[in-house]
C-alpha cells in the first residue's frame, strides 16, 4: 500500500495547487462546515442549488457533491439536472445518500440520481449503502444500524452492478469497485460527535476526484487524508466543540509528507 499513500500525499498537494471549485448541493445543516472543509485543505467550494443555474455552474467544476440530507423535490430536479450536465461534461460527481433507507422519499431519490446520472462514487455509512440495493434494509435516522463489514459483499455486487465505487464508512472505511477492495482505518471516535463530518468527508473525496481520475484512489486517499485529519485533531481537543474547530486547523495544516507517512490501508 505504499504507492497508495504516495498517491495522497499527491493528490492532497494536487488539490492545493489547483484550489478546484467543488460544486455542492447539499443539505442545510452541513452547508457552513462542508464549504470550510475545503476552504481548509485548498479547494474552492461553491453552493448552488437553484434549479436554473446548477448548469452553468456545474460546467465550472472540478467534480459535483450530491448531498440529500435535507431532500425537497426541488433540491431533487436540481440534482438530476446537475447530475445529468455533469455527465455529459464527464465531470465526476459524487453522491452522498444521507438517510436513504429511512424514508421512501431518500431511498427514491437516491436510486433515481443513480439511475439517471453518471455517479463516480456513492459515499455512505452501512445501512445507507444497503438500503440501495435491499429492499427490507432500514436505517434508524441517518445513523447506520448495519456494521461496515456487513455491507462490503452487498457493497461490491452492487459496484459491480452499477459499475461506479462505494465507500462504505464506519471505523474502519472500505471502499471498492466490485473487483479490488481497500480498506482504510484512520480516524477518531469524536469525529461520530460532530454533525457534518461524514458530509464533510464525501465533499473531500469530490476534491480529491477532481485531481485524481481513479475513483478508487481518490476515494481511499481522500478518506486516509480526512481520517488522518481528525486523529489530529483529537491530540489537541478533547470534546466535540474543540474538536470541530480542530479538525479544520488539522486539515490545513496537514503537509502531504506527513499524511504519505501516516495513511492506514489494508485489504
Amino acid at each position: 500500500m505504499k504507492i497508495l499513500s504516495e498517491k495522497a500525499a499527491l493528490n492532497l498537494a494536487a488539490v492545493r495547487k489547483k484550489k478546484p471549485l467543488i460544486h455542492n448541493i447539499t443539505n442545510y445543516v452541513v452547508m457552513n462546515y462542508t464549504a470550510n472543509t475545503l476552504l481548509a485543505m485548498g479547494a474552492s467550494p461553491v453552493m448552488a442549488h437553484a434549479l436554473n443555474e446548477v448548469e452553468e455552474m456545474v460546467s465550472f467544476a472540478g467534480a459535483l457533491v450530491l448531498n440529500i440530507g435535507t431532500l425537497n423535490n426541488d433540491w431533487i430536479a436540481s440534482m438530476i439536472k446537475a447530475g445529468k450536465k455533469a455527465s455529459v461534461s464527464k465531470i465526476p460527481i459524487i453522491l452522498d445518500p444521507v438517510g436513504a433507507g429511512a424514508t421512501s422519499l431518500r431511498t427514491i431519490a437516491a436510486k433515481q440520481i443513480i439511475q439517471e446520472t453518471r455517479v463516480s462514487v456513492i459515499r455512505g455509512n452501512a445501512s445507507e449503502i444497503l438500503s440501495l440495493r435491499r429492499k427490507d434494509s432500514k436505517t434508524k435516522g441517518v445513523d447506520s444500524i448495519h456494521s461496515v463489514e456487513a455491507a462490503v459483499q452487498p457493497a461490491k455486487i452492487l459496484a459491480g452492478e452499477l459499475e461506479t465505487v462505494l465507500a462504505v464508512t464506519g471505523p474502519i472505511d472500505v471502499v471498492t469497485d466490485g473487483q479490488q477492495q481497500i480498506r482504510v482505518s484512520n480516524g477518531h471516535a469524536l469525529m461520530g460527535y460532530v454533525t457534518g463530518t461524514g458530509c464533510a468527508a464525501t465533499a473531500t473525496i469530490g476534491a480529491f476526484l477532481s485531481v485524481d481520475e481513479n475513483p478508487v484512489s481518490a476515494t481511499a486517499t481522500a478518506l486516509a487524508y480526512f481520517g488522518w485529519a481528525g486523529e489530529v485533531a483529537a491530540k489537541n481537543a478533547s470534546a466535540p466543540g474543540s474538536f470541530m474547530i480542530a479538525m479544520l486547523d488539522a486539515l490545513y495544516t496537514i503537509t502531504p509528507e506527513e499524511l504519505k507517512e501516516n495513511c492506514k490501508f489494508g485489504d
